[in-house]
């Protein structure tokens, strides 16, 4: 169908709406996380599962729901991944315990994971090849809004309606988007292939491992997830139709631009979990005034994604790989001046806007190293897999981070506890970006012209 046409608008209007709920979701739920502590008691370990309840599912079973997409009809597992998404805000909604918010998250993630994938393979199937790239455009920038606006729209929320209201606002928009979605989106299929559901079983029973492990400092159950992890790749090795294809990490640049996705991920989603946290809990910021603060990472990645694009089309992945991360851990460093009472324009926003400059610079390069390092038919296998190596590494990063720099206890949130191990958590994440800089440097080549993938190719 024509972008231009009724249906065309109708669709890419779902899909953004679709991509939106999860993307807004995303970059709201951290403002609400005091809030949550202080009503349903939740401790440090609390807040932590709140986030990773829905970040482990999500990075388990995102490969597996695009899968599904291409088995069982993209339009038929979107609706349904849309539909169980807005059930589950509505049980985190109305939670009445930490061990119920944590649960409904979960069941979230499951949702976000059969939603997430289908959205730009029903664009990329359903509209005209003329107009794919243009309607991909609009799908990017129109998700990126959605993510702009969540700071502000879940701190106003948590100010004036309390945190469960961050998982209220899902629901009228997930009608909106099963509605239309079952009124204008055709049914569309890939190729079938068989689901490798013990690729995602030791997925999901390596990272909850892991997860509960690092939470709870149980090295012996760190250990098993490890142990079980190393069973997913012999068994990736093995099966016929693997979750994740191990021959794509023959290629050099492949393999270390997926190692400096882990690092740069783990570095800004640990580092988002306890900048939110510290404003509230040491420097005194409402949730809106929190939100305010985050707001220029995502403005300068809206703003100059496509320009970091072009330009490390023309000179190569390795230097914004290499730089960026420098520039986005000399932003962490500066986070090291925010103590109580911090003044937002003078000890907050430096940070944050030279971490987004780093963040925006290396971001598409990133994906254009990863994509232009797999054939061409396994490119969107390459992408899913780079999308849940950074899930996977928000989830590990959010789950060690905060109990190895002593955030733990009763009494965490009292800034005399919280401060010192905010600063030692920020060095972490710095010095986990300048090792992904390094990977990038030493690993990553710059491919010849030929090599390279050219603005709109991807």
């Amino acid at each position: 169908m024509r972008l231009a046409s009724a249906q065309g608008r109708w669709l890419v209007a779902a899909m953004v709406l679709g991509s939106g709920i999860v993307f807004l979701d995303g970059s709201i739920v951290s403002l609400a996380l005091p809030a949550v502590d202080r009503e349903l008691d939740a401790g440090v370990a609390g807040l932590q599962w709140v986030v990773n309840g829905y970040t482990l599912m999500l990075a388990g079973l995102i490969l597996v729901g695009g899968s599904l997409g291409d088995s069982w009809g993209r339009r038929r597992v979107f609706v349904v991944g849309t539909m169980l998404f807005a059930t589950a805000s509505v049980l985190c909604a109305l939670a009445w315990s930490a061990d119920v918010l944590v649960l409904a998250r979960a069941l979230q993630g499951i949702g976000g994971a059969l939603l997430t994938p289908g959205s730009l393979a029903i664009i990329t199937a359903s509209i005209h090849p003329d107009d794919r790239g243009k309607a991909i455009g609009l799908w990017s920038g129109l998700s990126g809004v959605t993510t702009a606006i969540g700071p502000l729209l879940g701190g106003w929320l948590v100010d004036a309606v309390g945190w469960r209201s961050v998982f209220w606002v899902n629901v009228p928009l997930a009608v909106a988007v099963v509605a239309i979605t079952l009124r204008h989106v055709p049914e569309s299929r890939g190729g079938a292939s068989r689901l490798d559901l013990g690729g995602a079983a030791l997925t999901i029973v390596s990272l909850s491992a892991l997860t509960f492990g690092f939470v709870d400092q149980n090295w012996w159950l760190v250990g098993v997830g490890v142990i079980v992890l190393m069973v997913f790749v012999w068994h990736q090795v093995r099966v016929p139709a693997p979750l994740v294809p191990m021959t794509l990490f023959a290629d050099r640049v492949f393999a270390a631009a997926n190692l400096s996705t882990f690092a740069i991920y783990a570095a800004l989603s640990g580092s988002m979990f306890l900048l939110v946290l510290h404003l509230q809990y040491v420097a005194g910021y409402t949730p809106l005034q929190a939100g305010m603060a985050t707001l220029p990472v995502t403005i300068l990645m809206l703003l100059f994604s496509a320009t970091a694009g072009e330009i490390g089309s023309r000179i190569g992945p390795r230097p914004p790989m290499t730089v960026g991360p420098l520039v986005a851990a000399c932003g962490l460093l500066l986070y090291l001046r925010i103590g109580r009472d911090a003044d937002l324009l003078t000890e907050v926003l430096p940070g944050t806007v030279v971490f987004g400059i780093g963040l925006t610079t290396l971001v598409a390069p990133l994906t254009t190293a990863v994509l232009a390092s797999a054939p061409p038919d396994q490119t969107g296998i390459a992408s899913g897999i780079n999308n849940a190596v950074s899930r996977t590494a928000g989830l590990l990063a959010v789950a060690a981070i905060p109990p190895l720099v002593g955030i733990a206890g009763p009494d965490f949130a009292r800034p005399e506890v919280f401060a010192p191990g905010f600063r030692a958590g920020i060095v972490v994440c710095a010095g986990l970006l300048v090792a992904g800089a390094m990977v990038s440097a030493v690993l990553v080549r710059t491919p010849g012209r030929a090599d390279r993938v050219q603005p709109g190719e991807e």
